[in-house]
């Protein structure tokens, strides 16, 4: 039998703010299917107990989308092209949102609904990626159970665990101290100490071990490159998403990838959150030392300009912007000979590119750098005297003094 109650596609995670979302949804007359766009991070266990909490709030159906491979394909590959770090620090490890609300919203559509809902706050950039997206993709009515509950409350989490207590749902103790966000590409918490620009404490350790744990042994491994796209490690073919996350285990077991991270939120606040991503790292690490032995002085003076500008869509939630796509179209250009061997090593908590290989390195044979030159010194006598001959014209007209 049919229910007359419109249905909504709510992205659902398991967590307070998701959770409260299905009761306040369910309120509001609603059948909500719950979905939770798996992108990684979490294992099988971890997916039954979301499910189970989805039919214990009540709803009215939970589905379960894969969407490992769109999120190595959309966003990990033009990630590793620019090497885009948000103020050279935050690789938006949150681009997941942009693959879910995809998800989401052909779920909708095969519901024939227009009603879509998310858990964001009205203080964080989430919102941003989430409504945006949305609004490139179609025409669709948005729902934010948890920005309109600000309209309420000044302390919304203490609410929302109020509401649960009520409801008879228990909350993890981790998620009542923390925001965690989990997935393909990293870890990322926030709320308690973290907001408040405290030591953060012991549990906030997911991925990444603290240096008590770490192995004694040395740890290398090699990666493989096709036109800036990984491909292999340790000479076995991996797709993206088995790649990722075999590095996110065995490089987290160093503690590499760990972060703490303070950025300025779109309206106007203070962001501050710890986040670990030991894949990410490496796989940054080994592209750029690649692209930049390849490349032209000029294309990786250019490069940093381009990434910035990606980095600065992606993160405040212009991921569908016809601009991104002609970002993209450059750093694919450019990586077209980012191809060849990255030798990796680690003792415990950063990553380096110990060794490159490509048959496309910038190398004259002839010539190496504090070693060898393919040039007369008169010559480089003369190169040096002709590139600073404006500023020596400088010093001797206007006087050493008046610089």
């Amino acid at each position: 039998m049919m229910s007359d109650k419109k249905a909504i596609v709510l992205a659902f995670s398991g967590g307070l703010d998701t959770s409260y979302c299905v009761l306040a949804l369910k309120e509001q007359g609603f059948e909500v299917h719950t979905a939770f766009v798996d992108t990684g991070g979490i294992d099988a266990g971890q997916k039954r107990w979301i499910a189970e909490r989805a039919r214990e709030l009540g709803a009215a159906e939970h589905h379960e989308l894969d969407a490992g491979q769109p999120l190595w394909d959309q966003f990990v590959v033009p990630l590793l092209w620019s090497g885009a770090r948000m103020l050279e620090q935050y690789p938006m490890l949150c681009s997941d949102r942009y693959v879910i609300v995809q998800q989401c919203l052909a779920l909708a559509d095969e519901l024939d609904t227009r009603h879509f809902a998310h858990g964001c706050t009205g203080m964080g950039n989430d919102q941003l990626r989430f409504d945006q997206s949305v609004r490139s993709l179609g025409d669709y009515e948005i729902h934010a159970p948890i920005r309109e509950l600000q309209r309420q409350t000044s302390n919304v989490r203490a609410h929302e665990l109020e509401l649960m207590a009520e409801a008879g749902v228990d909350v993890p103790e981790s998620a009542s101290r923390y925001s965690i966000n989990e997935n393909l590409l990293g870890v990322t918490l926030s709320g308690q100490e973290i907001d408040e620009f405290g030591v953060p404490g012991d549990d906030t350790h997911v991925w990444c071990r603290p240096r008590s744990e770490w192995p004694a042994e040395r740890l290398e491994l090699t990666l493989g490159f096709e036109q800036g796209r990984v491909v292999s490690l340790d000479d076995q073919p991996l797709s993206g998403p088995e790649l990722l996350a075999t590095l996110n285990q065995r490089l987290g077991a160093y503690g590499v990838g760990r972060h703490i991270y303070t950025g300025d939120v779109s309206i106007g606040l203070k962001g501050r959150i710890v986040f670990e991503c030991p894949g990410i790292d490496a796989l940054m690490v080994a592209q750029r030392a690649l692209r930049e032995a390849v490349n032209t002085r000029l294309q990786n003076q250019f490069h940093q300009t381009v990434a910035q500008r990606w980095a600065e869509l992606v993160y405040t939630g212009f991921f569908f912007e016809p601009h991104k796509a002609d970002l993209e179209a450059y750093l694919a250009s450019a990586s077209s000979h980012v191809t060849g061997v990255v030798r990796l090593a680690t003792e415990g908590g950063a990553v380096q590119a110990v060794a490159v290989g490509s048959r496309y390195l910038l190398k004259d044979p002839d010539s190496v750098y504090a070693q060898s030159a393919g040039w007369t010194p008169e010559e480089a006598e003369g190169f040096v005297k002709l590139l600073g001959q404006s500023s020596t014209l400088a010093a001797r007209i206007r006087g050493v003094g008046e610089l």
